[in-house]
């Protein structure tokens, strides 16, 4: 879309939401936690599954050293604790929102977050371009 314009994807099914079909999802509160819930239980899931099946047998623990760096790649990716929290756009001074079990590492990590935000003029942008930033049909 053309710079300062928003390009409304339209309603998305909540399986597109980690599909990369779109950069930002906008929902309530409610229905937000619940989607976000619901992916970091099935992550948690999944690890516990693919752990119990590499520690199966000799040739499983071969090929997860085999796997060892993707792994960690995928489980910092989705680690809460390294993204620190959840930008909120639109504001004029930076807000995250922050996991309800965030350790130090998190909060850290929201900091830092908030202070990327601050640096990166997003705020001004917003500003300054916030009269072209409507809904394309």
């Amino acid at each position: 879309s053309e710079k300062g314009w928003i390009c409304f994807a339209g309603n998305v099914e909540a399986r597109d939401a980690l599909s990369g079909a779109i950069d930002v999802m906008v929902t309530d509160g409610f229905t937000g936690n619940v989607l976000l819930k619901s992916i970091e239980g099935t992550g948690m899931y999944f690890a516990a599954e693919m752990k119990q099946m590499f520690y199966r047998s000799a040739i499983s623990k071969l090929g997860a050293l085999c796997c060892k760096k993707g792994i960690g790649e995928i489980k910092n990716k989705m680690d809460y604790r390294q993204t620190g929290g959840t930008l909120f756009i639109g504001l004029t001074k930076p807000v995250i929102k922050a996991h309800g079990s965030s350790n130090e590492i998190a909060v850290m990590n929201a900091v830092r977050q908030a202070i990327a935000y601050t640096k990166s003029g997003m705020i001004d942008a917003v500003k300054e371009n916030i009269q072209y930033m409507t809904v394309s049909e």
